[in-house]
């Protein structure tokens, strides 16, 4: 089955806020609109514990475990397979950041390998109880420069594979069948994904998919990501998924939607200076024609095996943002925490389906 996924990890907040999807002016339920349109996947992270010492929730979704049940329920009820995105973070978990939880932030190499194995193995055993394993398992988000920073950060390449390896075993520990996915950002960029993998195939346990994000606005141009997808098959005999990808439909002010004051807004990812690099314009005909290009050129690959669309749904509404101040305070990170993701979207401010639905739908 060729994956066609969805990052889905805001829909909950997103319908708290008041957000609405249509499907030709008939407003359904996201999850129905989206099998409408072929996709089989999701994919849903999860935060160790994202809320403050007072029980005050971050925000972007609160990924804890009780929401990421309801949200994969809803998946497999709908057909969908799903994929767990481990982050080993209360929050975000990036290149730019890999911030210890709460809860482990005084423990030693140890006593984080630990922590990581005993977490793992506690999340899919919850799981298997409540009938919902996952289809695959994402040990870590955007590995690039590591995870639980500081004693896990690139170069510590024996620590990095030592909190890796604990997750990958307390997976197995209780489902020897599920992928493992090893995934990395900028999928662009060949020299860093050979340097990367090199050292971890020295340390790690065995894995069966390396995972790319690949945003064109930042990652390289196609023909890089082309390469280093093939590459990565070729050297490494590992299935190949476009984890995180997104491409925008507009570049339309969205502030009116999100109803908090200038000062308050993100503003969008996809700044004009890097927009003017892009092959496709930011149309809702460029995303179509983009999305028909990656998923060719995933399935072209040996191994390819699908994508996961970045938080399609995420809509501009009032409250559903990318953090609050509760969570800035947890990351020490600068605000706004408005939405700077809307305009790449697969639904427009006013939650209508796009074409590119269309060219996913029909892609074989």
């Amino acid at each position: 089955m060729f994956i066609k996924g969805m990052d889905i990890s805001t829909l909950l907040e997103e319908e708290a806020c008041g957000a609405k999807y249509y499907d030709q002016g008939e407003e359904m339920e996201l999850l129905d609109i989206l099998q409408r349109y072929g996709v089989n996947s999701v994919r849903l992270r999860l935060w160790n514990d994202p809320y403050d010492e007072n029980g005050r929730p971050y925000g972007a979704g609160t990924n804890d475990l009780e929401k990421t049940i309801i949200l994969a329920k809803r998946a497999k009820a709908h057909g969908m397979t799903w994929l767990l995105d481990f982050h080993y973070s209360d929050f975000w978990a990036d290149p730019g950041k890999q911030i210890v939880p709460k809860a482990w932030k005084n423990l030693d190499e140890a006593g984080l390998e630990r922590a990581v194995y005993d977490y793992t193995l506690a999340v899919m055993q919850r799981l298997e109880n409540e009938d919902v394993l996952p289809d695959m398992v994402q040990v870590g988000n955007e590995l690039t420069n590591g995870l639980l920073w500081p004693t896990g950060k690139k170069p510590e390449y024996d620590n990095l594979a030592r909190y890796i390896n604990a997750g990958i075993r307390a997976v197995r520990a209780v489902e020897t069948k599920i992928p493992i996915m090893i995934h990395l950002d900028n999928g662009g960029l060949n020299d860093m994904y050979v340097d990367w993998f090199e050292h971890f195939m020295e340390r790690g346990e065995p894995f069966e998919v390396i995972g790319l994000s690949y945003y064109p606005f930042w990652h390289g141009t196609m023909e890089e990501l082309d390469f280093n997808m093939r590459d990565m098959a070729r050297r490494y005999g590992k299935q190949i998924v476009i984890a995180e990808v997104s491409m925008g439909f507009t570049m339309e002010d969205y502030r009116d939607k999100e109803q908090i004051p200038k000062d308050q807004l993100k503003g969008m990812a996809t700044k004009p200076e890097l927009v003017k690099k892009l092959k496709y314009p930011m149309s809702k005909q460029g995303q179509a024609d983009f999305m028909r290009e990656i998923m060719e050129r995933i399935k072209s690959v040996p191994g390819g095996a699908g994508f996961y669309y970045w938080e399609p749904a995420w809509i501009p509404v009032p409250g559903c943002g990318w953090a609050n101040e509760e969570a800035l305070l947890y990351t020490g990170e600068q605000g706004p925490g408005g939405n700077e993701w809307a305009n790449q979207a697969l639904f427009d401010y006013d939650g209508n389906a796009l074409p590119a639905l269309n060219v996913i739908r029909d892609f074989e």
